[in-house]
Formats: structure tokens, C-alpha cells, sequence
């Protein structure tokens, strides 16, 4: 007998799963979501979900309205599929087969959304299950959504055929897999294109979209069809329906990125079709879908150059489309004066910390908190997103996001103008003139603005052809600043900012007072625009002045700083962020010129009255931490008025951070805390050490509680490679300058220094950032190595094997093996008695990587290093001795004087080099096996 629930713990449910949807009453919201967490650890929890979710008419017979019953069934589609997420495989197999049947007969019913989300329920179980664990499915999916002779509702065909959708969307790698022979897929591609004739629009455009998650696969069983897959595209290019259309504009976008051999031959045709699809002012989806086109063919270095023909229909329709439609008009009326109006918290975007980029021995490193420059035109187009009616698009923190910053037809369509600019440059440019003469100066504020995104859009890949335009284009768009639309004005601090290169490298002082000065005050000015959006784009554009500019800034820092501080006392919350990259950007170019005490008395006032608001568990933390990382930086030991305080509180915060992490796993319950706060914190912390008087920077740490190394051994051993990878880069700033005070900690933090060199703890998922935190590990090893001997002695060879180990391994990065080659090297300048039996085992390496290496001291103490190691053991290097002369040439030709131990190293390869005269019997025939110009180096520096 099937299985049946019970009335009591029915009813029961269905008044959870309603209060967990509402939103008048939040206590018994809360209390209902709690119960249906409790209810999915018994599996019979999911029979009773399938039960609901099924059966709508029951449901209004217990009192429920219409839509009431259609928000508590999808709430219990929600709920069963995290269950079945859960329990996987557990479930007994009748339970499961019922479940099965209910959610195929959910695929009938008269709600489209109740469909949809019964065919979110299949595909999990199938997901959980695997391809052969419900065998049956596919079949009769594909049986309801291919049926047509009327014995089957065209609901149920829609249904069956979302749900397949969803299936092959969520399982395409496991559908394309060999079972016994044969791949689901090569029968469900032939399938699937015989439903794409079918009578019924959704049902052909669902098929088409099942379709399209294979193609960027480029499986075998895709290839095998693609013939008819064209040739089914071109039969649909002109469907009536606009969502079949949308999803033929998908599959041309994707077949360009995996064949574009099989898109060229029909360029032609194909721009006159999505330049008429781009021109449906109907469905702005489908004109998205048809502008991204563009946007893919300019990115494909194979296909672009076959638009060049057609830029005369492209450009134009790409210019239409970045017009704001009347949807935007009206979204914007009112949009005035909002400055001091506070911001809501969903205008409070999360802001995430950027971890510093890998210690570097060639040249340092540098941090940065990512693009300086927000462009109105970026953002990442979706082009899989196959929505049934009645879902909602949501963002990965479940909200609906804001409109202003969705990917939209207006965007793409000057992404791809951009792209087609950096191909076709002058090209572009003559196609576009005319629309900028006709619209520049138009009296409509929406035709001024897309005029000048147009500008904006063009401006990296047309600059030749623009840069005469600009002595009276610069001026106009300077006036635009004071325009009465917010709108034009945002979109002109944007232009400006793109062309603040060519203004930044004026040479003729004269140029620059009349459009450089300009330039740079009329952004600033609009920085404390009456409009909080223009703020922000102004802000936005002034970072990326300051990017071009550089030094080039040093003499208007005063004008500069003292605009931001008026800011600092003006933004809101959500355009402090931007504040604090233009302050760090500013600190970044001009470095020490920041450290004039009126500048300081000038800026640090302001930034640590924010920091005096900002509470150490706030997202703003982060940028203000990382801000407050170059103006230390930047200030050098003049930052030491304000480290005691700052020091103190990263500290706290990195303490208060380990504590709930670890509370954390002891109570799942819990949610872990960020590791942005650590990373920042940890980079702040660095840039202190590093800025002040290595004595004052002791006393920091000396007197920290709790105890500096303790933390930072933590952050050594954190499961995040971004934490770690700054506590390394940390851990080598105390060696460098407070190594007294890192001594003492030397035998707990070495063990686990030594197993960050280990390849074998790298994962394969984040591999690319495993390296940079190992980077960042040998670079703090050879810090180390070379301020302590004793101490390392006694994991000489712990070290040497991991070092090697990374040096052999040909799939490791370049950067990586030149820090562990120099951190090998640096070993040896205390520790070469240890190396030397090993030299014959890495002496060729260490020559091989460290030869393109920039001439600095890290370079210097490595060979300093690896001379000791040759002195004790020369005839290990007999089998690659050329190697190591032409190595001491090369040194002897680049080494410049102001490296300190040049002397020191010069002398070693003296003493190793006049051994080996005396070693060599035949010495002046091996010479002459060298490049002149290295025998000459040899006999000018070394005497030989």
C-alpha cells in the first residue's frame, strides 16, 4: 500500500512552511524556520514535503487561498530539495520512488511555478543519485515533452521539458559520461533537436536551452551534431517566439568561443540577424542576448577581424542601444540633491579584502584593493540563465540586487563598442564621429549621456584617432560637469577619468594648466557633488587619475588632501569605500611626498576620527585597514604618532578572529567569521613593521597582548591560503626588521614554516593561490636564513629537500622557483658546510632559474650564498663549470655598486674562480669555450 501521511503532523507542516514565509510576524517566522530545520534530520520529513508540493487541491481544502497553497507548496519544493541535498543516497528506496512519482506528477500541474520548482526537486534527486540510479527519467521526460498529438497538455510538455532543462543543466558532465559503452548525451542532443520542432514556443525554446549547456562542452557528442545543430539554428533564427530567438542568439555567442571555424562563413548573415535582434525594443532580454555577440566575436582573436566589414551596421545599433529607455528615464527622475539623505543597508554592497600579491625577490610586492576605476560599463553577462516563469534571478546572498548594477543591454552594448574600439581603432572612431556631432550637444539629457559613454567607451582603443578631437572636447565635457542631470554628470567624471592619461602626459606646462589642472580639480570638485552616485563615479574617476598621473601628483597633494578630508566629513557609508581608494592610490604613487607634516596634520585627523567610528566587526573595516596600509607606507616613521593605537587593534582583531573561528567549529551552529579581517589586519600589521624605526616597530611587538607570535603562528597554520599567505609575508618583514624579537619564537614557527614548502599540501582547486602562499614562505625563508645560523642549522636539511623539491617540479610557477632557489641560496651563506654534499643535486637548477633574476641584494646574498657552497665542494660542479662562469661574467657585467654586499659576493666568486685555475689543467682552452665578451668580463673583474 503507498504510503499516506497523517493528518496531524500534515497540518502541522503546512502552518511551518507558511509562517516561514511570512513576513508579519517575525517570532513565528523565526520559530518555523527553526522547526523545519529540526524536520529534515527524519527522512520521512521528505515524503511528507513531496506530499504538499503535489497536491494542490488538498491544500485549499485545509483552508488555504489560492496563492497561500502556491507559496506553501514552493516553500515545500524548497525544502525537499535540501533534504534530498542532505540525506544524498540515505534514503530507503520506497520513500525515494514515491518521491519520484510525486515530483513527476508535479510536472502536470496548472501552476508554472509549481513546475518549475518540481523540476528543481528532479534534478537534485538525480544529481544525489547519479544518471543510473533513476534510468527511467530521461525517457519519459523526453516522451511528455516530445508528445504532440494532443493526449498530453501542453502544461505537461512545458513542464517535462523545464524539468529536462534543469537535468541536463545541473548533471551535463555526468550525462556525457560512458556507461557500458554508450553516453546518455549522443541520444539526448538527436532528441532533444527533433523537440526544438515542436508546436509548442516554450517547449522548442527549453529544448534549445538544454541544448546550449552542452555546446560550450564541446564534447564528442556535441561535435557528432553540430551540423545539425546549425542547421536547426537557422531554422529557428526566425521563430516567432522571442524566447526561442534569445536562445538561437545564445547558441551562435557560444558556438563562436568553441568553433568559431564553423560561425565565419556565415558572418554576413549573421550580423544582419543580430542587428535586427538587437533592435527589438520589445524584449530587451533578447537585445542583450544579440548585443553580447558582439561583445564574444571582438574577443575572439580568430573571428574578429571578420566584422571589419560590417562596423557601418554594427556600431550604430551598439549606439542606439546605450541610450537610457524610458524604464531608466523614470527610474531616475527625482534622483537630485541625496547627499546628506543616509544610505539604506541594501545600498551597502559587501566589500571584500584582497589579499597582497606574493613576495617577490625581484622586486618587493604591492597590494592593491583591485580597480581603481568602476566603469558604468563593466560587469559579467549571464548568458545560461534559463528562467521559468515565476522564479526570480537572485545574487549569491540571495538578494534580487540592485537594478543600477545588473548587466543590462545599455552596459554590453559599450563593453562591446570598447572591444571593437581596441580592434578596429581609427575605424571605430569614423563610424562613431557623426553620432557624437549629432547628439553631443542635444538638448535631451539621455542623448547627451549616451554621447558621452560613447566617448568614454572609445577612448582606449580610438585614443590616436580622438586625440585631436580633445583640445575642444576636453573643455566641453569639463562643462558637462555643472550639467542639471546627475545622470550626464556621472557619466562624464567616468569619460574624463579615461582620458586622464592623455592629460596626465602632457609635457608643455602650458597644456597642462589649461587641461591637465582642469581636468584634475573638476573631478576633484565633483567629488562633494550634491548626488551621492556622482560622488562615487568622481571618486571613482579620481583613483584612476591618480593611477595615471603618479608622481605626476606630488605637487597639488596639499589641494588633494585637503578635498578628501572634507570628504571624510561628508560621505555617507557606501562612498567612504571609494574614499579610502583614492586616499591609498594617492599614498601608493606619491610615497614619501605624503610625509610633509602639514599634509599629515591635514589628513590623519580625519582618517582616525572614522577609524574611531568604525567598529571592529564592520565591512568598512577592511578598506580602512588597507587604506591605512599605504599611508603608513607612504609616511614612513612619521607614522609612529598613530601606531601604538592601530598596532593594538589589528591585534585585537586578529585575536578576536581566531576565537570565533574556533568557537566556530566546535559549534556548527555558528557562522565562521570572515577572514577578511584577518588578511587585513595581517597587511596593516606589516606595513607598520616595516615603516617605523625598527626599534619602535620591537617595542610594538614586544608589548603586544596577547603575544605577537603566538597570533601570527595561528595565521601560519589558518585553513585560508589568503590568511596565510599574509602571515608569511609578515613573517618575513619581522625577519628583515625586528629579527631580535622573532628569535626566541624561531623553533615553534620553523616546523611549520618548513611544512608550507611541502608541494603535496597544495589543492587542486586553489592551486594558482597555494603557490603564492609557498612564494611568500620561501621568500620569509631566506629572510630568515639570513640573519640566523644556529638556530636553521639544525633544519638545514628539512629545508634543502622541500626547496628542492619545489625547484624540480617543472609545473611550478617562474616567481616560485625564483624565490626558492634565492631562499636556497641565502641558506648557504651561514649554512654552506650543510649544502655542500647536496650540490651536485641542485647546482644546475640554481644556475638555470636564478639567470633571469633582477641584479638586487636578495640576488647578491643568494650567490654570496651559493659561492660558500661551491667553495666546500667545487668539483661537484664539474659537470656544468661553463655554466657557473658565465653566471660569474654576467654578475661581473650587471652588478651595480649600490648593492651593499657586492664587495663580499665579488670576492667569493674571486676565490671560487681562481680555484678552479688551479683545478683545471687545460684552464685558458676551457676559457675560450666562453662568448668573448664573458672572457673579457672575466679577465677585467677577476683577474684570470
Amino acid at each position: 500500500m503507498a504510503w499516506q501521511p497523517e493528518r496531524e503532523p500534515l497540518l502541522e507542516l503546512v502552518g511551518y512552511l507558511k509562517d516561514a514565509l511570512s513576513g508579519h510576524d517575525q517570532n513565528a517566522q523565526r520559530y518555523a524556520t527553526m522547526m523545519l530545520g529540526q524536520a529534515k534530520s527524519s527522512p520521512a520529513t521528505a515524503n511528507y514535503l513531496a506530499y504538499i508540493l503535489s497536491n494542490g487541491p488538498i491544500l485549499q481544502g485545509l483552508s488555504l487561498s489560492s496563492s497561500d497553497s502556491i507559496l506553501v507548496r514552493s516553500s515545500a519544493a524548497i525544502n525537499l530539495k535540501n533534504t534530498i541535498k542532505a540525506f544524498g543516497k540515505a534514503y530507503p528506496q520506497p520513500d525515494l520512488v514515491y518521491i519520484r512519482s510525486l515530483a513527476l506528477s508535479a510536472l502536470q500541474d496548472p501552476s508554472s511555478q509549481i513546475r518549475s520548482f518540481a523540476g528543481s526537486v528532479i534534478s537534485e534527486i538525480v544529481q544525489k543519485g547519479g544518471i543510473l540510479g533513476w534510468p527511467q527519467l530521461l525517457p519519459e521526460l523526453i516522451a511528455l515533452a516530445g508528445n504532440d498529438t494532443g493526449s498530453i497538455s501542453p502544461q505537461t510538455q512545458e513542464g517535462a521539458m523545464s524539468a529536462m532543462a534543469k537535468v541536463c543543466e545541473d548533471n551535463k558532465e555526468s550525462l556525457d559520461k560512458d556507461y557500458h559503452g554508450q553516453r546518455p548525451l549522443s541520444v539526448i542532443i538527436p532528441k532533444l533537436l527533433d523537440i526544438t520542432l515542436s508546436p509548442n514556443p516554450k517547449v522548442r525554446a527549453f529544448a534549445l536551452a538544454s541544448i546550449n549547456t552542452f555546446i560550450p562542452e564541446t564534447s564528442q557528442s556535441v561535435v557528432a551534431s553540430l551540423d545539425a545543430i546549425m542547421a536547426r539554428l537557422f531554422h529557428l533564427a526566425n521563430d516567432q517566439s522571442d524566447s526561442v530567438r534569445r536562445n538561437v542568439c545564445r547558441s551562435f555567442t557560444q558556438l563562436v568561443d568553441v568553433r568559431p571555424d564553423k560561425v565565419k562563413p556565415h558572418m554576413g548573415g549573421l550580423v544582419d540577424y543580430f542587428v535586427l535582434q538587437q533592435r527589438n525594443t520589445d524584449d530587451p532580454d533578447l537585445a542583450l542576448d544579440a548585443a553580447e555577440f558582439w561583445l564574444c566575436v571582438g574577443e575572439n582573436e580568430r573571428l574578429c577581424p571578420s566584422l571589419g566589414p560590417y562596423l557601418g551596421q554594427i556600431v550604430p545599433v551598439l549606439l542606439e542601444s546605450m541610450v537610457y529607455d524610458e524604464e531608466d528615464i523614470l527610474r531616475f527622475e527625482g534622483d537630485a540633491d541625496d547627499a546628506d539623505q543616509e544610505d539604506r543597508p541594501e545600498d551597502l554592497k559587501p566589500q571584500f579584502a584582497t589579499t597582497k600579491t606574493p613576495r617577490l625577490a625581484t622586486n618587493g610586492y604591492a597590494g592593491t584593493n583591485g580597480e581603481a576605476e568602476q566603469s558604468p560599463i563593466s560587469g559579467n553577462a549571464v548568458t545560461g540563465d534559463n528562467l521559468s516563469e515565476g522564479e526570480i534571478e537572485e545574487s549569491d546572498d540571495g538578494s534580487t540586487g540592485n537594478s543600477e548594477d545588473r548587466w543590462n543591454l545599455r552596459k554590453c552594448s559599450a563593453a562591446a563598442l570598447d572591444v571593437l574600439a581596441s580592434n578596429f581603432h581609427g575605424a571605430v572612431f569614423a563610424v562613431t564621429l557623426p553620432y557624437l556631432t549629432a547628439n553631443l550637444r542635444h538638448q535631451e539629457w539621455t542623448n547627451r549621456e549616451a554621447a558621452v559613454l560613447a566617448i568614454g567607451a572609445v577612448a582606449d582603443g580610438c585614443m590616436e584617432a580622438v586625440t585631436p578631437h580633445l583640445p575642444d572636447l576636453v573643455p566641453y565635457l569639463l562643462s558637462l560637469l555643472n550639467d542639471p542631470e546627475p545622470v550626464v554628470r556621472l557619466i562624464t567624471c567616468w569619460a574624463l577619468g579615461r582620458y586622464s592619461s592623455w592629460a596626465s602626459h602632457l609635457q608643455d606646462s602650458s597644456d597642462r594648466k589649461r587641461y591637465f589642472e582642469p581636468m584634475m580639480e573638476g573631478i576633484l570638485n565633483k567629488m562633494l557633488d550634491r548626488n551621492k552616485r556622482v560622488q562615487e563615479a568622481a571618486a571613482s574617476a579620481f583613483a584612476n587619475l591618480e593611477e595615471k598621473a603618479t608622481k605626476g601628483l606630488t605637487p597639488y597633494c596639499g589641494p588633494i588632501i585637503r578635498q578628501f578630508v572634507r570628504c571624510f566629513g561628508q560621505y555617507k557609508d557606501r562612498n567612504m569605500f571609494i574614499l579610502y581608494d583614492c586616499v591609498q592610490t594617492l599614498a601608493e604613487h606619491v610615497g614619501p611626498a605624503l610625509a610633509q607634516q602639514e599634509l599629515i596634520d591635514t589628513l590623519m585627523p580625519a582618517i582616525i576620527q572614522r577609524w574611531s567610528k568604525v567598529s571592529d566587526r564592520s565591512q568598512e573595516i577592511f578598506p580602512l585597514l588597507e587604506c591605512l596600509s599605504y599611508v603608513a607606507t607612504a609616511l614612513g616613521d612619521a607614522f609612529a604618532p598613530f601606531a601604538i593605537p592601530v598596532f593594538s587593534r589589528c591585534i585585537r582583531i586578529i585575536h578576536q578572529s581566531l576565537e570565533e573561528y574556533v568557537r566556530s567549529i566546535n559549534n556548527e551552529a555558528l557562522d565562521k567569521p570572515s577572514k577578511d579581517f584577518l588578511v587585513t589586519s595581517l597587511d596593516l600589521l606589516s606595513a607598520i613593521i616595516q615603516a617605523l624605526d625598527n626599534r619602535k616597530a620591537s617595542e610594538l611587538v614586544e608589548t603586544s597582548q596577547p603575544r605577537f607570535f603566538d597570533l601570527l603562528l595561528f595565521c601560519m597554520e589558518d585553513p585560508s591560503n589568503d590568511v596565510r599567505q599574509s602571515s608569511y609575508a609578515l613573517l618575513g618583514d619581522c625577519a628583515v626588521n625586528i629579527f631580535n624579537q622573532l628569535q626566541p619564537f624561531l623553533p615553534a614557527l620553523l616546523p611549520v614554516l618548513i611544512q608550507q614548502l611541502d608541494l603535496d599540501n597544495l589543492r587542486d582547486q586553489d592551486t594558482e593561490q597555494g603557490f603564492s602562499v609557498i612564494n611568500n614562505a620561501c621568500w620569509s625563508c631566506g629572510e630568515i636564513a639570513m640573519n640566523e645560523h644556529a638556530e636553521m642549522g639544525s633544519y638545514v636539511e628539512q629545508i634543502y629537500h622541500r626547496l628542492l623539491g619545489i625547484i624540480s617540479n617543472p609545473e611550478v610557477p617562474t616567481s616560485v622557483n625564483e624565490n626558492a632557489v634565492i631562499a636556497l641560496g641565502r641558506l648557504g651563506v651561514h649554512c654552506s658546510q650543510s649544502l655542500a654534499p647536496h650540490l651536485g643535486e641542485f647546482g644546475r637548477s640554481f644556475l638555470l632559474i636564478i639567470g633571469p633574476v633582477e641584479y638586487t641584494e636578495e640576488r647578491a646574498h643568494a650567490f654570496l650564498g651559493f659561492n660558500r657552497t661551491v667553495e666546500r665542494n667545487p668539483r661537484a660542479m664539474e659537470a656544468y663549470l661553463l655554466d657557473y662562469f658565465k653566471a660569474s661574467a654576467a654578475f661581473a657585467h650587471h652588478s651595480n655598486s649600490h648593492l651593499n654586499n657586492r664587495g663580499n659576493v665579488q670576492e667569493s666568486f674571486q676565490r671560487n674562480l681562481v680555484g678552479y685555475r688551479g683545478l683545471i689543467p687545460n684552464f685558458e682552452p676551457f676559457l675560450q669555450q666562453l662568448p668573448e665578451r664573458d672572457i673579457e668580463q672575466l679577465r677585467a673583474k677577476f683577474s684570470l
